[in-house]
């Protein structure tokens, strides 16, 4: 191997690590909204709106999903926060992808049926979600301001050289959802798998932990 592919694998392995933790992303929250009572893992934004929505629609049974969900993905990412300097990446990457394993493993064995084994596995999700969003500097789980910044970079028709790049994750979120939405259809016992195998290769790449990279 020639010394500028040696210096370019880890950037690699960096970048196939975090499309497949875009579409991991995307994969959970697809399992969440389909077979946990339409309620977002990743997304809080849209938790925090379907609370608030739930006062006008008179919708009480979305309430305590949505903040079981807040409150995972806070555990997660506050977890996540505190360990930083003591734990290595891929490890936190390992305790994502054991929590995903677990939950689609609960749902595949047919054991969430009640509220309480739903909110069980909302909080799993969601604190595998917190996580990842705190360990990796380019936003793999929310992507409002990546999208809103191409938008508008688009718009004044001055496109960086990394929009590309940008477009390749966001395809990626679209489709680990889509992956889930189709499992959910033909073998919905399976639907779990998707997310928890997708972080597994990503796990598998031996990625750094990335610079921070608000694009």
């Amino acid at each position: 191997m020639s010394s500028a592919n040696a210096q370019t694998s880890p950037a690699r392995n960096d970048q196939r690590a975090l499309l497949l933790l875009s579409a991991a992303s995307g994969a959970t929250d697809a399992f969440a909204f389909l077979c946990l009572g339409k309620v977002f893992a990743g997304v809080m934004t849209g938790n925090l709106v379907l609370v608030g929505a739930s006062v006008g629609a008179g919708d009480r049974a979305v309430v305590p999903r949505a903040v079981t969900a807040l409150a995972g993905y806070a555990l997660g990412a506050g977890g996540a926060a505190l360990a930083e300097h003591r734990l290595n990446p891929r490890l936190s990457l390992g305790t994502e992808t054991v929590l995903l394993a677990l939950a689609a493993a609960v749902w595949a064995l047919g054991l969430a049926h009640s509220l309480g084994s739903q909110l069980a596995l909302l909080v799993a999700l969601s604190v595998a979600m917190g996580v990842q969003a705190h360990t990796w500097g380019t936003p793999t789980t929310y992507f409002t301001g990546t999208f809103t910044k191409l938008a508008g970079r688009l718009a004044r028709r001055a496109p960086g050289g990394s929009d590309r790049w940008v477009a390749v994750r966001l395809a990626a979120v679209v489709a680990g959802a889509a992956a889930s939405s189709l499992v959910a259809w033909w073998w919905p016992g399976a639907t779990g798998t998707v997310a928890a195998v997708l972080c597994a290769i990503a796990l598998a790449t031996r990625p750094r932990q990335p610079a921070p990279n608000q694009a």
